[in-house]
């Protein structure tokens, strides 16, 4: 990675709360503005205002979930100056408002990829949740069959492979398996609403003489078409201290404000060979998303 781009990650990363535009970004690395743009994108996948976006909502949610302080002060901490924008912000990004993030059940099935926040949900907690829901959406959802290939020295690690809207997941995933692979397999993702998604996943060992916790996506966005499979490829990595922190919740809560519900998880039941990777069956999105 280009030494400009980590000085100024490092710098997002410890100076999220205070203002800061490109071209202080650019102006503090020593390079032009449209340099900068340019190989930070193709270091990160994403522009250095999404990136600093990311960072300022994965604090919040750190906050709201770690600790008691009131949202307005979080709002102040997260370098938002109005917390009716970070809330309007957090509830169409999350999908859930801040004070709907602070349930129990948000922390309980949370999936968290960053270097102080690590947590990937077991199977048997995601069963303990008692959710079962058939999808709303199969008969006009499509299939994604990811190709998924972890590094050769990882064993047998829990996977949750999802489709989401956005490059850097925020909320839910609209579709999405849950299970254990080793090596190499495919995840057959149904139900997955017409559209343009991004695939997303995350690999998780918390078993053995070393834990894992590893990410993967797609290279491109996916397009998806009612009643036909698309197929993506994910490779898993351990995590860099580069890596846009992410953390969504798994949890069944109703956002009132939105009037849409979740996706929910179903009990994962395994058929047919016991070797093979099985997955809990994909949850599709909402009907709003059928044409």
């Amino acid at each position: 990675m280009h030494s400009a781009v980590r000085e100024a990650i490092l710098a997002i990363k410890s100076r999220y709360a205070e203002p800061m535009t490109l071209d202080e970004l650019a102006s503090s690395v020593f390079v032009s503005r449209y340099h900068f743009c340019r190989i930070f994108g193709k270091a990160t996948g994403v522009t250095p205002g999404r990136y600093l976006a990311a960072v300022r909502m994965f604090e919040a949610k750190r906050l709201l979930l770690t600790t008691s302080l009131r949202v307005a002060d979080i709002v102040c901490s997260v370098g938002y100056s109005s917390t009716g924008t970070f809330t309007t912000r957090f509830t169409s990004t999350v999908g859930l408002t801040p004070t709907q993030y602070r349930d129990p059940d948000v922390r309980a099935l949370l999936v968290s990829m960053a270097p102080d926040l690590l947590r990937l949900p077991s199977s048997g907690t995601l069963r303990d949740a008692g959710v079962e829901l058939a999808s709303p959406a199969v008969h006009c959802g499509g299939t994604v069959v990811v190709a998924a290939e972890l590094p050769p020295a990882v064993g047998p690690v829990q996977v949750l492979a999802g489709i989401y809207p956005q490059r850097i997941p925020q909320c839910a995933p609209v579709a999405y398996r849950y299970g254990e692979m080793a090596g190499r397999g495919w995840i057959t993702i149904a139900g997955v609403p017409a559209g343009r998604w991004h695939v997303w996943a995350v690999a998780g060992q918390v078993n053995g003489p070393r834990q894992w916790l590893l990410s993967g996506r797609s290279a491109s966005p996916v397009v998806v078409r009612p009643g036909q499979t698309t197929r993506a490829e994910v490779r898993f990595r351990e995590l860099s201290p580069s890596d846009v922190p992410v953390a969504l919740s798994l949890a069944p809560l109703r956002n009132r404000s939105l009037g849409v519900q979740a996706p929910r998880l179903v009990r994962a039941v395994a058929r047919g060979d016991p070797t093979a990777v099985v997955f809990v069956p994909a949850m599709a999105a909402r009907n709003a998303y059928c044409p």
